[in-house]
């Protein structure tokens, strides 16, 4: 893992912009992995400020997001297609008809309907920067803990933690969702580069039981212990129970120093 310490949360997200950007960039039909919840907010608030200002087009970009809940209307303003819609999609020239998300509506089957996911990340020859973040169990995606390392997309019962975390997001009488469609951990891992983002206390040990703890199902995250290019995000807060900090910011200015002497860039 590549772990990047940064003072707070606003430069975690103009940091993951700028990856972002330079895949957009310099490929010709790019393929991004996307992610909902409060953390990617704030990093799609600056790819629109990039689009505005003429910095990057979207319109050659495809994308999947890791999940959405069980048979939601897309309509419906707490699915994550509405989430991506108005935090993202509105906003930008992306073709909406290649932006897709892992649905199951009422009467479909969820195995066909996880597989059919799969093979629409196939045909788009896999998807080479996915975003994710972290839920404070440690899932990643709707990966709950106990979740096999091995998984593909498919229906995953979400845990009373997740609940708990999500639900301030519902009105008090309004229906939450217990279960949800998720790319498997196999499927986040398949990507060519997966880009973390963490802020906040509440992430602390998490972020400890994902970069220094054993791999594990009972951190789902841990697996990105075995990722080739991996680079994890922090505000220092996300980072504060991190041992070995000075080694990680030591390591990060080592990194740029060579990248900017033999003109690396990220194969993406």
């Amino acid at each position: 893992m590549q772990v990047i310490i940064f003072d707070n949360a606003q430069q975690v997200a103009e940091n993951a912009a700028n990856w972002v950007a330079e895949l957009i960039n310099n490929k010709a039909n790019p393929v991004l992995g996307l992610a909902t919840g409060s953390t990617p907010i704030s990093l799609y608030q600056q790819l629109v400020n990039k689009y505005k200002s003429g910095e990057l087009s979207f319109k050659n970009t495809t994308s999947f997001n890791l999940d959405e809940y069980l048979g939601i209307d897309a309509n419906n303003v707490q699915s994550y297609r509405h989430f991506m819609n108005k935090n993202l999609f509105d906003h930008v020239d992306i073709d909406k008809n290649k932006t897709f998300l892992p649905t199951c509506n009422q009467g479909e089957n969820p195995r066909e309907q996880g597989l059919a996911y799969e093979e629409k990340i196939k045909k788009a020859t896999g998807i080479d920067l996915q975003i994710l973040g972290i839920g404070a169990n440690g899932h990643i995606g709707f990966n709950e803990p106990t979740s096999s390392l091995a998984s593909r997309t498919r229906i995953k019962t979400l845990s009373q933690q997740t609940l708990n975390d999500n639900a301030r997001l519902f009105d008090t009488n309004e229906f939450q969702p217990a279960l949800a469609m998720t790319m498997g951990i196999a499927t986040i891992l398949d990507a060519r580069y997966v880009l973390l983002m963490a802020t906040g206390q509440n992430k602390a040990k998490a972020v400890k039981d994902m970069v220094a703890g054993s791999l594990s199902a009972m951190c789902p995250a841990s697996a990105l212990q075995m990722h080739e290019n991996a680079i994890i995000l922090l505000d220092k807060a996300a980072a504060s129970d991190l041992d070995n900090q000075e080694y990680y910011h030591w390591a990060n200015s080592q990194n740029i120093k060579i990248n900017e002497e033999f003109g690396l860039y990220h194969n993406y």
